[in-house]
């Protein structure tokens, strides 16, 4: 029996069977199975580590921050792409005009981000049908993914592309379950959690390692997770990554539909066409990558304005900063001078670990 048919019996078993705490173990089971599965199928030689592979699009990267457009064909990726970077990409009223991965580079508050644009997946991607394996790849990539859609039909081709992407290991618009799992010798199961009446309980936490063969674990929950949460700790290969839905087209609805949108989370309304709100997006687009600039200053001289040096908000304390500029630089590091809203005084001086804010001015000093 192929690997398809198998994941098609799981699911079918998981849509017959109750959710109720009697069966919390089954279902554990199974969607171990299923995490199992899914991953033999998009890495046929993986063992029990590594992440999903699959090719991917050879696309280097370049710029400070990458974004994918993800959506069904025909929905205007190409012609966004080429609005907003002057990238030509082909677009044409037949699908599938978009054969490979075509890149664009925006520049934005001194940032380059790379945009690319991917070709339209079908339903049935994660499973490899219609070059759909190698897109998520590219898009597993990614710092942001726009997951553009046609505003006549937003909502099914929405929850379609969430299903492609969640089952090739990508969480759109989550952080990453504050759970704690480490193996051990001897001592069984134990299990944890900070939370009274959790939805899950030992029975369901002990099916799901037993499917992966772990006998002795330690396991704690510093919230409330569900069985997906704990497979996704174990599997240890999911990506999070922050989501945009870019509803295209919008010069075909009306103003009462478009306010209605207009009030769903992570949504931007669009129309590439006529060149409608592509500020806003870019706008919303940084905000979600959340990145750092941080400008140099060499010493005796005016800060450099023009080439900030591009951070992510979770790296980016002055270790993040030479290691961006040189490798070499930190082992002659000594201290460094920072203007900005991270330090009380105008200069300050500050240690490797400190964590630099936004437009803040550093001067590296070094050892002699």
């Amino acid at each position: 029996m192929s690997i398809i048919q198998r994941i098609k019996e799981i699911e079918d078993e998981m849509a017959r069977t109750q959710k109720n705490k009697a069966t919390m173990g089954h279902l554990g089971m199974l969607k171990a199975k299923l995490a199992k599965l899914r991953r033999d199928l998009l890495e046929p030689n993986s063992g029990a580590k590594g992440g999903p592979g699959g090719e991917g699009f050879d696309v280097t990267k370049v710029g400070d921050a990458r974004v994918g457009f993800v959506g069904f064909p025909s929905v205007g990726k190409s012609t966004l792409l080429t609005k907003l970077t002057g990238t030509y990409s082909e677009a044409a009223s037949y699908e599938f005009t978009t054969l490979t991965c075509i890149p664009g580079i925006v520049r934005y508050r001194g940032a380059k981000i790379q945009m690319l644009d991917l070709p339209g997946i079908i339903e049935g991607a994660k499973d490899g049908k219609g070059r759909g394996r190698q897109v998520i790849s590219t898009a597993r990539t990614c710092n942001l993914i726009l997951i553009v859609l046609d505003c006549l039909k937003p909502l099914t081709h929405k929850r379609l592309i969430e299903h492609e992407l969640e089952g090739f290991g990508i969480r759109l618009n989550k952080k990453p379950p504050n759970i704690t799992f480490r193996k051990k010798d001897r001592g069984g199961i134990n299990f944890t959690c900070a939370v009274q009446n959790s939805k899950l309980d030992l029975d369901a936490v002990r099916a799901v390692c037993s499917e992966y063969r772990i006998h002795n674990a330690d396991i704690h929950m510093n919230d409330d997770y569900d069985i997906d949460d704990l497979v996704d700790v174990i599997e240890g290969s999911r990506v999070y990554i922050p989501a945009i839905y870019v509803i295209n087209k919008i010069d075909q609805i009306t103003i009462e539909e478009l306010e209605i949108m207009d009030k769903l989370l992570h949504y931007c309304p669009i129309c590439a066409f006529h060149e409608w709100n592509l500020d806003g997006l870019i706008e919303m687009a940084w905000e979600y990558l959340d990145l750092v600039r941080v400008y140099t200053k060499p010493k005796g001289k005016l800060p450099d304005f023009n080439e900030p040096v591009v951070l992510h908000r979770h790296h980016c304390t002055v270790e993040d900063f030479c290691n961006r500029i040189h490798k070499t630089l930190v082992k002659q590091f000594k201290y460094a001078l920072v203007w900005g809203s991270s330090v009380k005084h105008r200069p300050q001086r500050v240690g490797r670990d400190h964590v630099l804010h936004d437009e803040d001015i550093v001067q590296i000093v070094k050892r002699i």
